[in-house]
């Protein structure tokens, strides 16, 4: 049965915003003025503090959307209670426009990986990731956005594609996707398949929100090329393109430029949104000619 959507998707307008990290807090406490909106990790506030206390002020001025990476929703142990406590502390006090995590894992035998680990897409890793996700849902009281992952290479024992394993995700918990599309990008071009052809095999009703970010091309002593997922680095032109065709077709979404690695000055971040936002603006108008 769908979880019923308690969310409040519409205070993340849809409309670019970008990922704050702590670098940027000051600057946009004092003038939040010319962003959209912000997405945090709830994990980085999960210990209180001054930067929590920041974001309470930054959150009188700015939606706010909450995107975990320490939910951990592929493991088979199923999700840490104490760490789904806390997160719905965080949630009931920034009171977020939306949640999202991962379709990934990072935890098992009580030891947490510093990295969100792929799953392979099989009827066990579907049963424990709805389990999951349901388990999660019910105890934030909120709809979770999973993302779909960045990904190097295939299982072997993998006997669905990642569009189908998202869309069963969707039938099963009620959950709603945050599509990544330079996440999409990045393991095409890893596994040797097109990008394009795969775009709009999610559930394109579902997807609530929509990442970009960075990545960056390695060539290997094989000479093989791997694309690594790092945020570290504005957004790749084909990825843009990506963007465009998706946004022209499903209809505008809200859109979040995301950026980890070597942050650089928050006018650089404000001018990646604004040409997301140039995109959603075209991709607006030709949504309401058609109408």
């Amino acid at each position: 049965m769908p979880f019923p959507d308690t969310s409040s998707p519409d205070r993340i307008p849809i409309a670019a915003g970008i990922g704050l990290r702590f670098p940027h807090h000051r600057e946009v406490a004092a003038a939040p003025r010319g962003l959209a909106w912000v997405e945090v990790h709830p994990e980085n506030y999960m210990a209180g503090g001054a930067m929590l206390d920041r974001l309470d002020i930054i959150r009188r001025d700015l939606p706010v959307s909450l995107h975990g990476v320490g939910l951990s929703l592929g493991s088979a142990a199923g999700v840490d209670s104490d760490h789904v406590a806390r997160l719905k502390a965080m949630i009931d006090r920034v009171e977020p426009g939306l949640v999202s995590d991962h379709l990934s894992w990072s935890v098992a035998g009580g030891v947490y990986l510093p990295d969100l680990l792929p799953l392979p897409y099989t009827e066990e890793a579907l049963r424990i990731t709805a389990r999951n996700i349901d388990d999660v849902q019910s105890s934030i009281g909120r709809t979770l956005l999973i993302e779909n992952p960045s990904r190097y290479l295939a299982f072997h024992h993998t006997t669905m594609t990642e569009a189908e394993f998202l869309s069963a995700l969707v039938a099963r918990t009620g959950c709603r996707l945050l599509y990544d599309i330079n996440n999409l990008f990045v393991s095409a071009r890893n596994l040797g398949e097109d990008p394009a052809a795969t775009l709009f095999a999610v559930p394109i009703d579902a997807v609530a929100e929509i990442h970009l970010a960075g990545h960056t091309c390695k060539t290997l002593e094989d000479g093989a090329e791997v694309r690594i997922d790092d945020h570290g680095s504005t957004v790749a032109s084909e990825v843009w393109d990506l963007y465009a065709r998706f946004i022209r077709r499903a209809g505008p979404r809200p859109t979040l430029i995301e950026w980890d690695r070597e942050i650089p000055a928050l006018d650089l971040l404000k001018a990646e949104a604004a040409k997301a936002q140039r995109l959603l603006d075209t991709a607006h108008v030709q949504e309401t000619l058609v109408a």
